[in-house]
């Protein structure tokens, strides 16, 4: 189990890339090579993403503790899905450094409620992600209210992706991927009406910024994590928030493979965020919320 005494951070926002069942999917590596050209890393190659296990490694040669997941949008991109039982295995392997999430297209109705409900009872997953652009819903809608009942009935965590996406980016049409999804403010409803379930907007929202600030600033059980930039981009209304009124609602999260610990933990170290602030974005916060 994972000494998170001991542990340097919590990095909340990890993923599990490849599809399961074999060789990638057709259009899966023009998939990959938009997602590597928009993050200026070389993920996209052949054989460059890591595995879980390798995953695991990476961050236990750091101390770093890693929530990690994958992502089911199977219905929008016609891409399978990592198993969620194959990542929740791996992390059962490695659970001195990896904490379990899962992702379950809501569109898959009583299917998916049933699937959340097992991988918490099975491997007591932690949190299940979401990501409306890529799973092509608003997060208010009624269809997903009953996945958000059973992850609220269960005590784990919401994650929605927020804001602009590297997904699809410079492909034509965008791969199909709307962002009109993603304004963090259609998660204020979901923050109204479910009011103990824990929820994380994730990344800087960009164009959305004040509305994800607003959100989690009025909704006590609404949390953001800062994955996917580099800290030296962030907007100064971020930082001044984080430093202020929401230090305690402010989540260290990369957004590996795309953007590494490595570089946004030294970019992070010249923002200009308070010397109080950082120990309770690196870590403290993420324990509180995930109740570690």
């Amino acid at each position: 189990m994972i000494d998170f005494n001991k542990v340097r951070a919590i990095d909340i926002h990890t993923h599990a890339e490849e599809p399961c069942c074999g060789t990638r999917d057709d259009g899966y590596d023009d998939f990959q090579a938009g997602m590597a050209a928009y993050f200026k890393n070389p993920a996209g190659a052949s054989g460059m993403l890591p595995s879980v296990q390798e995953t695991a490694a990476y961050y236990r040669e750091r101390n770093i503790a890693a929530v990690i997941f994958p992502v089911d949008a199977e219905r929008e991109t016609g891409f399978r899905r990592y198993s969620n039982d194959d990542v929740a295995q791996i992390c059962a392997e490695n659970d001195d450094i990896l904490i379990p999430f899962a992702s379950v297209d809501p569109w898959k109705g009583k299917m998916a409620v049933r699937e959340a409900r097992r991988l918490v009872a099975e491997y007591g997953i932690k949190g299940f992600k979401f990501h409306p652009t890529m799973q092509g819903f608003f997060p208010n809608d009624r269809m997903a209210y009953p996945l958000y009942e059973a992850i609220e009935e269960a005590g784990a965590i919401a994650l929605f992706h927020t804001g602009q996406t590297g997904v699809g980016s410079g492909m034509p049409g965008g791969m199909g991927m709307r962002l009109k999804f993603s304004n963090p403010m259609h998660v204020d409803d979901v923050a109204v009406d479910f009011p103990d379930l824990g929820i994380i907007l994730a990344h800087p929202s960009f164009p959305w910024q004040e509305e994800a600030l607003s959100v989690a600033q009025h909704k006590p059980n609404v949390y953001i994590d800062l994955s996917g930039w580099s800290p030296k981009y962030f907007p100064d209304i971020l930082i001044r928030y984080s430093n202020t009124l929401l230090k305690k609602k402010m989540l260290f999260g990369s957004d590996w493979p795309a953007i590494t610990p490595d570089r946004w933990l030294a970019d992070f170290e010249n923002a200009a965020f308070r010397d109080e602030v950082r120990p309770l974005i690196l870590k403290e916060n993420a324990r509180r919320l995930l109740n570690l």
